[in-house]
Protein backbone atom coordinates (compact mmCIF):
# COMPACT_ATOMS: atom_id res chain seq x y z
CA UNK A 1 0.00 0.00 0.00
CA UNK A 2 1.62 3.01 -0.96
CA UNK A 3 1.20 6.52 1.05
CA UNK A 4 -1.50 7.75 -0.63
CA UNK A 5 -3.42 4.67 0.08
CA UNK A 6 -2.86 4.50 3.69
CA UNK A 7 -3.58 8.38 3.86
CA UNK A 8 -6.83 7.68 2.47
CA UNK A 9 -7.50 4.58 4.55
CA UNK A 10 -6.67 6.61 7.86
CA UNK A 11 -9.55 9.55 7.20
CA UNK A 12 -11.50 6.54 6.28
CA UNK A 13 -11.55 4.25 8.94
CA UNK A 14 -11.74 7.04 11.44
CA UNK A 15 -14.61 9.76 12.22
CA UNK A 16 -12.42 12.51 13.23
CA UNK A 17 -8.92 12.13 12.68
CA UNK A 18 -6.39 15.30 13.61
CA UNK A 19 -2.88 15.06 11.45
CA UNK A 20 -0.49 17.50 13.72
CA UNK A 21 2.42 18.33 14.80
CA UNK A 22 2.98 16.50 18.26
CA UNK A 23 0.51 14.72 20.40
CA UNK A 24 -3.13 16.05 22.29
CA UNK A 25 -0.73 15.64 25.38
CA UNK A 26 2.59 17.29 23.67
CA UNK A 27 1.73 19.25 21.15
CA UNK A 28 4.39 21.09 18.69
CA UNK A 29 3.60 23.83 17.62
CA UNK A 30 0.47 26.36 19.07
CA UNK A 31 -1.51 25.51 16.12
CA UNK A 32 -1.85 21.74 17.15
CA UNK A 33 -2.13 22.51 20.44
CA UNK A 34 -5.08 25.16 19.84
CA UNK A 35 -7.01 22.34 17.47
CA UNK A 36 -6.84 19.59 20.03
CA UNK A 37 -8.05 21.92 22.77
CA UNK A 38 -11.29 22.95 20.30
CA UNK A 39 -11.91 19.30 19.37
CA UNK A 40 -11.78 18.38 23.55
CA UNK A 41 -13.97 21.35 24.54
CA UNK A 42 -16.48 19.86 21.96
CA UNK A 43 -16.41 16.59 23.52
CA UNK A 44 -15.29 15.20 20.30
CA UNK A 45 -13.76 11.42 20.03
CA UNK A 46 -10.61 11.92 17.75
CA UNK A 47 -7.69 10.07 16.47
CA UNK A 48 -4.32 11.80 15.91
CA UNK A 49 -1.64 11.29 14.00
CA UNK A 50 1.79 12.74 14.61
CA UNK A 51 3.42 13.79 11.42
CA UNK A 52 6.75 14.67 13.04
CA UNK A 53 6.90 11.00 13.56
CA UNK A 54 5.50 10.08 10.47
CA UNK A 55 8.02 11.94 7.70
CA UNK A 56 6.04 10.21 4.57
CA UNK A 57 2.61 11.28 6.05
CA UNK A 58 4.30 15.02 6.43
CA UNK A 59 5.38 15.15 2.73
CA UNK A 60 2.02 13.82 1.08
CA UNK A 61 -0.43 14.85 2.90
CA UNK A 62 -0.40 18.23 1.64
CA UNK A 63 -1.20 16.89 -1.74
CA UNK A 64 -3.56 14.18 -0.74
CA UNK A 65 -5.80 17.07 1.07
CA UNK A 66 -4.47 19.95 -1.37
CA UNK A 67 -4.13 21.85 1.74
CA UNK A 68 0.19 22.83 2.54
CA UNK A 69 -0.34 23.40 6.23
CA UNK A 70 -1.16 21.40 9.66
CA UNK A 71 -2.51 20.36 11.56
CA UNK A 72 -5.34 19.28 9.27
CA UNK A 73 -9.11 17.86 10.30
CA UNK A 74 -10.46 15.69 8.95
CA UNK A 75 -14.24 14.86 9.38
CA UNK A 76 -15.87 11.59 8.14
CA UNK A 77 -13.45 11.67 4.74
CA UNK A 78 -13.78 15.05 4.47
CA UNK A 79 -11.30 18.06 5.13
CA UNK A 80 -12.72 20.46 7.63
CA UNK A 81 -9.04 22.80 7.34
CA UNK A 82 -6.84 23.88 9.48
CA UNK A 83 -6.76 25.19 13.35
CA UNK A 84 -8.05 29.24 12.47
CA UNK A 85 -11.09 27.83 10.15
CA UNK A 86 -11.84 25.63 13.12
CA UNK A 87 -11.73 28.13 15.35
CA UNK A 88 -13.91 29.93 12.82
CA UNK A 89 -16.11 26.88 13.12
CA UNK A 90 -16.17 26.59 16.83
CA UNK A 91 -17.03 30.20 17.50
CA UNK A 92 -19.28 29.73 15.01
CA UNK A 93 -21.69 26.55 17.23
CA UNK A 94 -20.90 24.68 13.61
CA UNK A 95 -17.86 22.60 14.29
CA UNK A 96 -20.23 20.85 16.82
CA UNK A 97 -23.07 20.09 14.63
CA UNK A 98 -19.91 18.31 12.30
CA UNK A 99 -18.65 15.93 14.66
CA UNK A 100 -20.36 12.70 15.26
CA UNK A 101 -22.11 12.08 18.50
CA UNK A 102 -20.04 11.09 20.83
CA UNK A 103 -22.66 10.36 23.49
CA UNK A 104 -26.37 11.46 24.04
CA UNK A 105 -26.56 14.53 25.13
CA UNK A 106 -29.81 17.03 25.36
CA UNK A 107 -29.39 19.49 22.69
CA UNK A 108 -30.51 22.87 23.44
CA UNK A 109 -30.72 23.95 19.69
CA UNK A 110 -28.36 27.04 20.22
Amino acid sequence: MDIIEQLDKTVKDNDVVLFMKGTPTFPQCGFSSQATQILSACGAKFTTVNVLEEPEVRANLPQYSNWPTFPQLFIKGELVGGSDIMLELYEQGELRKMLPVVEASNDSGA
